[in-house]
């Protein structure tokens, strides 16, 4: 018998005790932290512009090429491009959230090489960019000037140039992206009727500015081969690219034989401003740059956040006067705080748990074998996490708060058959095998029997699976390391701790005995009335039947859903003109907005972005959004002050006070990563070959049917056909007859 090696040899259990809590204790130390298992597909995101193209053009010359090739790229699940009249094109293609999402950016990127001839010349020289996506960002930092010492275009360049780069270099960074104002940029703004006079196209100032703003190597003076008796060799430098507007004033668009230039500050007006004016950004109303951070698939996020938060307070440092920052989100934070909060309960339920077991086996040295053996059970369950993939995260905790209450099952059986035995005379040893005779063969089979409930689980495929896995796994495993113990260190334990017991004097004593009275008549009366219904047992299935009629009837009330939406401590908001709304009207629209946040109890922050909207990751002119952070969890004890309340009445306050555009305050997604906020998304796809108004159409139908059904709120399409265009309806023959 495996109990009586161990009786003989406590030492023996107790090292293999000690050596599985340091290899818990060491495995936890590497295990990354995330609020839950890695349940997200990855996403590559192919991104590229096409200048001055509309979204129909881009949709036929860009994306449709690309996608031919894309399509059945390997262990693709589904791929969804998005095409702006900014002229861009970004083309998501989603992978099975098995395979490894290094490989599928490698697969993406060959499959893109493939589809490089069919693409636009200007679409080409621009390029494509390539990267791994997880939907929001995890950090947003606010670069602001507190003096108003410095414009957005300054901080914008100022970010770009002095710490893009340095967050990139933080391991687990994926991307960082750069919010309202653009890099600088030389623009130079011509004046068309001094053109027509002189007879000068745009074509012509483009190509006079890219001949003379280049860099022109100019060789080497006395370089070899030369003539014998050259001492020494010099290397020349010649003027490269422009910088300032005076020196590209300075450039010749046309000479004539009789000497006149034609340079372009005759024809245009020239200055240094933003490469675009697409976007702008404000923290809490004032001018800034929005720095998102977004993480890379697979890291660690709190270990991510951490080193960007170093980078960052480093950078701090060579800052220059006027110049500051704020962190106003970080997603972190949640994963934090309800770890802390899990531990808190794992700890108050072991104190629960050790309170019960003395109350009820009334013997210190008893109480001191579970109090050891849960431990071990539940510290050594994470040495198995790195060779299953685990992570430490709110499922994987959870599943231990409830193993307390089984693992600590199997100490207790140990000790009451032992102090059973230990009460009719036997001694402490001959107590304990006398016992692990009788109780090993439950122990074992009630282990055997809680990890077969557990383990098909971790059987189950998809997201639904992948979520429950690691929950019904950790207990599983926590009960088996349980079992084990019980065969090893408890009986160990028993044969050295337990002593006859004696009857407790005093208060302690006291109150046992009043307990123990009232227990014996509580057990008295549960046994008759166990009598009474096996003596009657149409009355107990009656009974039986009343209460899964309740449930069945209880349970058809409660709603369902995937996963609850949880307060993550900031809000999402976005805001949507009437289609080809300027960018101006945008603004004040923002603004109202800034005015009603301002005043909404529970906000911390909130980051503006007007001329962008993150649920379709385009730039327009009439879309706008923000970033609102909420007060810390602990500021905000009462219900109107949790997120859902503050989604209410700020969405409350935009549909009185903002009239003019479509504002909606919105949860984030109950797992970051899947979708852009919180509910579900889907996508209408027209199989027929019908045109974009024709979607269009069918997709106004599907939407207005959508919005009928009482158990859907605030259903809503960013896809647009009707934006206002102008078409230019050029005629070829007259153009090629006036050389035009």
């Amino acid at each position: 018998m495996i109990s009586k090696f161990f009786v003989n040899r406590p030492i023996v259990a107790m090292v293999i005790a000690i050596i599985t809590i340091i290899l818990g204790l060491v495995s936890m130390r590497g295990l990354p932290l995330a609020q839950f298992p890695a349940i997200v597909p990855p996403q590559i995101i192919a991104s590229t512009t096409y200048t001055g193209a509309d979204a129909v053009t881009i949709e036929q010359s860009v994306a449709t090429p690309i996608e031919q090739q894309m399509n059945g790229v390997d262990n693709m699940l589904y791929m969804q491009s998005t095409n702006a009249n900014d002229g861009t094109m970004q083309l998501t293609v989603t992978f099975d959230i098995a395979t490894d999402v290094n490989t599928d950016q490698v697969n993406v990127q060959n499959r893109l090489a493939q589809a490089q001839p069919n693409l636009p010349a200007d679409v080409s020289q621009f390029g494509t960019t390539l990267r791994k996506s997880t939907g929001l960002p995890m950090m947003v930092i606010s670069l602001f000037s507190p003096n108003n010492s410095y414009d957005s275009l300054f901080l914008a360049n100022y970010a770009n140039i002095n710490i893009n780069d340095a967050l990139y270099r933080v391991p687990g960074v994926g991307e960082v992206r750069l919010f309202g104002a653009s890099d600088y940029a030389m623009r130079i703004w011509v004046k068309p009727d001094l053109l027509a006079k002189l007879g000068l196209t745009v074509p012509d100032i483009t190509r006079s500015v890219q001949q003379q703003s280049t860099v022109n190597p100019a060789g080497q003076v006395g370089a070899e081969p030369a003539p014998k008796g050259k001492e020494k060799t010099y290397t020349v430098r010649a003027q490269g690219r422009l910088q300032t507007p005076e020196e590209f004033g300075q450039i010749v668009v046309r000479s004539s034989p009789d000497g006149s230039v034609v340079r372009l500050k005759d024809v245009a007006r020239i200055e240094l401003g933003a490469q675009n004016y697409q976007q702008i950004a404000r923290i809490n109303g004032q001018p800034g740059c929005i720095v998102a951070v977004f993480q890379s698939p697979g890291s660690n996020a709190l270990a991510v956040a951490d080193g960007v938060k170093k980078a960052i307070a480093e950078l701090k440092n060579r800052f220059p006067p006027g110049l500051d920052y704020i962190i106003t989100l970080d997603t972190t934070l949640p994963v934090t705080e309800g770890i802390n909060e899990i531990v808190k309960t794992l700890v108050e339920a072991m104190i629960l748990v050790i309170l019960v077991v003395f109350l009820f086996l009334q013997n210190w040295r008893a109480t001191l074998i579970p109090m050891v053996a849960v431990p071990v059970s539940l510290i050594g369950t994470f040495a198995f996490f790195p060779f299953l993939g685990f992570s430490i995260n709110t499922l994987s905790l959870f599943g231990l708060v409830l193993a307390i209450g089984l693992v600590v099952d199997d100490a207790i059986v140990v000790v009451e058959a032992v102090e059973h035995h230990i009460e009719e005379g036997m001694s402490p040893r001959e107590a304990t095998l006398q016992a692990m005779k009788e109780v090993s063969g439950p122990v074992v089979a009630i282990a055997l029997i809680l990890s077969s409930v557990f383990l098909p689980v971790a059987f189950l495929g998809g997201i639904q699976g992948r979520l429950n896995n690691q929950f019904a796994v950790t207990i599983a495993i926590s009960v088996l390391i349980s079992a084990f113990n019980a065969l090893t260190l408890s009986p160990a334990l028993s044969a050295m701790l337990l002593k006859p017991r004696k009857q407790s004097r005093g208060p302690l004593g006291r109150f046992f005995k009043l307990f123990n009275r009232w227990f014996d008549k509580a057990t008295h009366g549960y046994v008759s009335w166990s009598h009474a219904l096996i003596r009657k047992g149409l009355v107990a299935m009656l009974i039986l039947g009343a209460f899964v009629g309740l449930d069945a009837i209880l349970g058809k009330q409660l709603p369902t859903s995937f996963l609850p939406d949880e307060d993550y401590g900031y809000l999402l908001l976005n805001v949507q003109l009437p289609p080809a709304a300027s960018l101006e009207r945008t603004d004040q629209v923002c603004r109202k907005v800034e005015a009603i946040l301002d005043k909404t109890e529970g906000i911390k922050d909130y980051n503006t972005i007007g001329g962008f909207s993150l649920l379709t990751r385009v730039s327009a002119s009439y879309n706008g959004f923000f970033f609102v952070i909420l007060d810390p969890w602990h500021e905000r004890h009462t219900s109107e002050l949790e997120a859902q309340a503050i989604a209410r009445r700020v969405n409350a306050e935009l549909t009185a006070q903002v009239p003019e555009a479509v504002t909606i305050a919105l949860m984030p997604p109950s797992i970051p990563g899947l979708g852009a906020a919180g509910g579900f998304s889907l996508w209408l796809q027209d199989k027929s070959g019908g045109t974009v108004d024709f979607l269009d159409q069918n997709l106004q139908r599907f939407l207005e049917a959508c919005r009928k059904r009482p158990e859907l709120a605030g259903v809503n399409s960013a896809f647009s056909a009707g934006i206002p265009q102008i078409y230019a309806d050029v005629d070829r023959d007259k153009v090629l007859k006036q050389g035009v």
